[in-house]
């Protein structure tokens, strides 16, 4: 059997010079593998005498654990080094200047959803959130509804695959949904605003698959037909930016209001723009109207005590008609060259009190 000190010293001296994890795995296998030299040594202890077996093995052992632990500790050193070195490599000065062609720039819809949210958190309204997939009930049973309405066909709402029951849910094709389960568990007053995703089976330049809504509920004792226009007119008038903006109710049917009414604003055509403000001519920009008694009577509540009226927009398209954004298609383009053009500073957070225009670049 080979001197067991001077074959120690030898593999620790190579655990030692291992300056790779490779090198120091190649040193192990040589010492401590199926065949490796200390692994050999060990296998002829079974020829040796009883006494003789004893001794040399106690000492093989011992040289065994010492060798392993050499070369554990090894490992972590290397281990540390290699990290060390990877850190140095990745490091990132960042207090070094961003640079201008990675500047951020704040999505126009993301702008207007803050900017309607600024509007009607100053008349005491709250932000309300509800699931973009929904059952039949909440998307237009409770919202009276009728089996027949064209908003119930395949051509015009994406459905689900039914499940285990023939049920199928769908994609909320507006957020009056959400207007719904807030009332099945609140108590009036109740006073939300819903902005969020919807869909719909229709895409051109004026219409998206899936597009932005936001939707206002207002359920109290006494309210009236005054306190809806007075609310919409202030918003209009505050987003706009147009003091004197006329604006404009008409007549209109909706399932789940009565009575009810779509929401122009005044404004000029002239040489194919189009400019907001006083003039002679109108633009459609929402629909409204009093809550339907009869869902009112769906949620629990009294028809005969609570009255309210509930209003809805699309945010694509007031964004359009105040950004001046010709299509929308180009909102989901991913097109950094559009984000740059009609991209807003992140920090330039609106407010009724700063202004809601400014920060675009």
């Amino acid at each position: 059997m080979q001197n067991l000190d001077e074959l120690s010293s030898e593999i620790l001296s190579a655990v030692e010079a291992a300056d790779t994890t490779d090198a120091l795995e190649a040193v192990r296998i040589d010492a401590l593998g199926k065949k490796g030299r200390i692994s050999l040594m060990m296998r002829e202890l079974g020829g040796m005498d009883p006494e003789e077996r004893k001794t040399a093995g106690q000492t093989l052992n011992t040289v065994k654990d010492t060798i392993a632990a050499a070369i554990e500790t090894r490992q972590a050193a290397l281990s540390r080094i290699a990290l060390d070195a990877r850190l140095a490599a990745e490091a990132v000065d960042v207090s070094l200047p961003s640079r201008p062609e990675t500047e951020a720039r704040l999505h126009p819809l993301s702008r207007t959803i803050e900017e309607v949210v600024a509007i009607f958190a100053e008349m005491g309204f709250t932000v309300a959130e509800g699931p973009d997939i929904e059952s039949d009930y909440y998307n237009f049973t409770a919202l009276n509804i009728p089996e027949e309405h064209p908003a119930r066909q395949e051509h015009d709402t994406f459905y689900l695959p039914p499940d285990e029951e023939g049920r199928r849910k769908v994609l909320r094709t507006h957020t009056s949904p959400v207007q719904i389960r807030t009332m099945e568990v609140t108590e009036p007053p109740v006073r939300i605003i819903v902005p969020g995703r919807t869909y719909r089976s229709d895409h051109d330049a004026t219409h998206s698959p899936m597009f932005h809504q936001c939707e206002g509920l207002v359920i109290g004792d006494g309210i009236h037909m005054g306190h809806l226009k007075g609310c919409l007119i202030d918003f209009c008038r505050a987003f706009f930016g147009v003091d004197d903006l006329p604006v404009r109710f008409r007549p209109s049917y909706f399932p789940f209001t009565e009575p009810s009414a779509e929401v122009d604003i005044g404004c000029t055509r002239d040489g194919g723009g189009l400019k907001i403000g006083a003039g002679d001519d109108w633009l459609e920009i929402l629909g409204s109207g009093m809550v339907n008694p009869r869902v009112l009577a769906n949620c629990g509540y009294d028809p005969e005590k609570y009255q309210g009226f509930a209003f809805g927009m699309g945010i694509e398209r007031i964004a359009m008609l105040k950004y001046g954004i010709p299509d929308l298609r180009t909102f989901y383009d991913s097109d950094l060259r559009w984000m740059r053009h009609y991209g807003f500073l992140p920090f330039d957070a609106p407010s009724i009190h700063a202004g809601l225009v400014g920060g675009t670049v």
